[in-house]
């Protein structure tokens, strides 16, 4: 009988909105089991978290000290193989840290740390101990994602020559960290999110899934930082121009208090041939207009696409796939590679498609050069 892959989990305890969404990717595919945890930087809640999960009180930790400790001096056959990082921010790069250096593999939250010099330090444990990491940018798991970078990376829009990605939404165009959510106390909180609020939180988001799909790397950028809501100590909306390295142009904006919007990450990328278009609020359809034929509309799981698009669709057209489906794409990737590495096998290629540490150091270098980019008169900034 298979043995399932055994996760410890970091944060994600009673109240926690993503340490949910991330178990409820993980066990989608009946190739995980969360066997640990340390839920809480509060020990007693953190116990009472994971007496709700029906764990056995002894794999209810106190700190993520603890667990690591632990878990490292139980028989391999029964410890945890990998730690899931569903912290805020700065609560990211300590337990990482100690995963790696105890032998765990690690999947992390976005963004990758609190700063570059935590990142670039995660980025070098990774490549010295060799073991797996992975970054839940959880867009690039729709079917439909994969389906427009195949596109691209097989020349049919041609040489892409700009991209626009908008990731808009409305859910703090008041002061709601003054409320008592807690969701938008960290966020907004410099100790806890970082240099940035919303160019941290869901900018990267558009900055990662502009590079995945086009191939491209921004090399330059010019942003427009605004803070809107008086006494708000972050960032809550940003415009900034795009530089790519093959001469593409391309605009990102990101924005937390575009009022009445909810999610709507979307993009349109445009090569010499024609363009495509993706919404996350509409995700199973891909859009491609085309210079000298009619426009083309694919839908999931309806060939013709792409093998990789194909591999990541879990059930017939016509049945929606959504938001957690393209979360658990990543956590079972990361499951095949893990079991792949027990087996002394190499994974499959078509699974090993996740973000990665390094795609987490890109986030974390556009998160600086926009804050820089939006604090300089000069405003051009190379990444």
């Amino acid at each position: 009988m298979k043995q399932k892959i055994r996760m410890g989990m970091v944060g994600g305890g009673a109240g926690a909105f993503i340490g949910g969404v991330h178990r409820m990717a993980a066990a989608i595919d009946g190739e995980i089991e969360l066997v640990c945890g340390a839920f809480s930087s509060d020990p007693e809640r953190s116990r009472a978290s994971g007496a709700q999960l029906s764990l056995p009180p002894e794999r209810c930790y106190g700190t993520f000290q603890e667990m690591i400790k632990a878990e490292k001096r139980l028989k391999p056959e029964k410890r945890m193989q990998f730690v899931s990082i569903v912290t805020p921010n700065h609560v990211h790069f300590a337990p990482a840290k100690m995963a790696l250096e105890n032998g765990f593999h690690v999947i992390c939250d976005k963004p990758l740390a609190f700063n570059m010099k935590e990142a670039l330090a995660l980025e070098k444990l990774v490549e010295k101990t060799g073991l797996i990491f992975a970054l839940t940018h959880n867009y690039t798991g729709y079917p439909m994602v994969k389906q427009a970078r195949q596109m691209i990376r097989h020349g049919e829009l041609g040489k892409i020559r700009k991209v626009v990605v908008e990731y808009p939404q409305g859910w703090l165009s008041t002061k709601a960290e003054d409320t008592g959510s807690k969701q938008a106390a960290w966020r907004t909180d410099p100790q806890r999110s970082g240099i940035a609020g919303a160019m941290g939180d869901i900018g990267t988001h558009a900055e990662n899934l502009a590079e995945y799909i086009t191939g491209l790397h921004i090399t330059e950028l010019c942003a427009d930082i605004s803070t809107f809501v008086p006494g708000r100590l972050l960032d809550d909306d940003g415009n900034v121009l795009l530089h790519f390295n093959n001469g593409a142009k391309g605009i990102l904006h990101a924005s937390q208090i575009s009022a009445g919007e909810e999610n709507n990450l979307n993009i349109r990328v445009y090569g010499e041939k024609g363009g495509l278009e993706w919404r996350q609020m509409e995700p199973n359809t891909l859009i491609v207009k085309w210079l000298d034929k009619q426009t083309q509309v694919f839908r999931t799981g309806i060939a013709p696409l792409y093998p990789e698009s194909l591999a990541h669709t879990r059930i017939p057209g016509g049945h929606p796939e959504g938001y957690l489906e393209a979360f658990a794409n990543i956590y079972r990737n990361f499951a095949f590679c893990v079991r792949a590495r027990m087996e002394g096998k190499e994974p499959d290629p078509m699974y090993t498609d996740f973000p990665s540490v390094q795609d987490g150091v890109r986030g974390m270098k556009f998160i600086e050069k926009v804050i820089a980019s939006g604090k300089s008169k000069s405003k051009w900034v190379a990444m």
